[in-house]
């Protein structure tokens, strides 16, 4: 078994090669490639949680033998005031011939990349091709891994940042614009008039309340909400979900873990058919994607575990070429 921490992890997960990784997972998801069961969440004290993701890729996934594995995962909203990420936990990897784990590692950093990178694939897919205007609404570490992502599927120019906590997100502005210093990046006061004019909005917050309301968006906006994964959060509300054109990543856990479809399902804002895809059925070309520059299009991630398994097979494959990692026997 080999052994990698959140530096190797960053050493061999770049966002580019990232997006190429998830785009084929959730090809592989829609054409039946994948065994995903649902997320199971265990409340460990207070608002703060386990999560355990297992799922499998079956033969067939391009670049890549049948393999399994499961990701054991603390989800604690408070930790970014401690100066933690909200999401702790490691991933094991299976190989699909023998069932041998063959590599274990950090699951932080990984879920991020893989979160920013799933948001990628959609807005290369969904946004305009025009787009340039970007409004991020949270400020933590999502905020800073989906900057990344947006940068490398479309030409931004302008960057708004709206957070809840003024002091991260001024921090987080200053490392952006220290690295992407051709582009304009703001602090916006309040979401109103952060989003008015934003050709993408990325919602990365862990609200239990909508932070965004669908009559503040302009026709034409791309929209990626990522940052709710359980049923009791929800960052849009009901009005912004029956008014877009909504894209899903599985639509076994959309219906059964989204808490603003879920909702939207309940009052009869909604139903099922709603969903025009998965987005693996858009990039397969099983189903059409955004369908006039008017038009709203929102892409409902909550992460599946197919995504990790790609990441983690292809961090695994990297550190075995560069040396990186610690050999363990079990």
């Amino acid at each position: 078994m080999i052994v990698l921490s959140n530096l190797n992890v960053a050493a061999c997960l770049k966002m580019a090669d990232a997006i190429e990784v998830v785009e084929t997972a959730m090809k592989a998801v829609s054409a039946g490639q994948a065994n995903l069961p649902l997320r199971s969440l265990v409340n460990v004290g207070g608002d703060n949680r386990m999560g355990v993701m297992p799922g499998a890729l079956l033969p067939g996934v391009a670049g890549q033998p049948a393999c399994f594995g499961i990701k054991l995962l603390s989800l604690f909203p408070q930790n970014p005031d401690a100066g933690y990420s909200s999401h702790e936990g490691a991933y094991v990897l299976f190989e699909g011939e023998h069932g041998t784990a063959i590599a274990m590692m950090n699951a932080g950093l990984m879920t991020a990349i893989r979160t920013a990178a799933a948001s990628a694939v959609a807005t290369r897919a969904l946004a305009r091709p025009d787009a340039r205007v970007l409004t991020i609404i949270g400020a933590g570490e999502q905020a800073e891994h989906h900057l990344e992502a947006m940068m490398c599927v479309r030409d931004i120019s302008r960057v708004r940042v709206v957070g809840r906590r003024i002091r991260n997100r001024d921090a987080f502005i200053a490392r952006a614009r220290a690295r992407y210093g051709e582009v304009a990046i703001e602090p916006a006061d309040d979401v109103r008039t952060a989003v008015a004019g934003a050709d993408i909005v990325c919602t990365v917050t862990s609200s239990p309340e909508p932070v965004l309301k669908g009559g503040w968006i302009d026709p034409g906006t791309h929209l990626n909400v990522a940052g709710a994964s359980v049923p009791s959060s929800r960052e849009v509300d009901e009005d912004m979900v029956a008014r877009a054109t909504l894209f899903v990543d599985y639509r076994a856990s959309t219906f059964a873990q989204a808490g603003e479809v879920i909702a939207a399902l309940e009052s009869g804002r909604i139903a099922r058919d709603h969903v025009r895809a998965e987005i693996g059925e858009v990039l397969a070309g099983a189903h059409g994607g955004r369908g006039a520059d008017d038009e709203i299009t929102l892409y409902r991630s909550l992460g599946v575990a197919a995504q990790d398994l790609a990441a983690a097979w292809y961090c695994m494959e990297r550190a075995r070429e560069r040396g990186l990692g610690v050999t363990a026997t079990l």
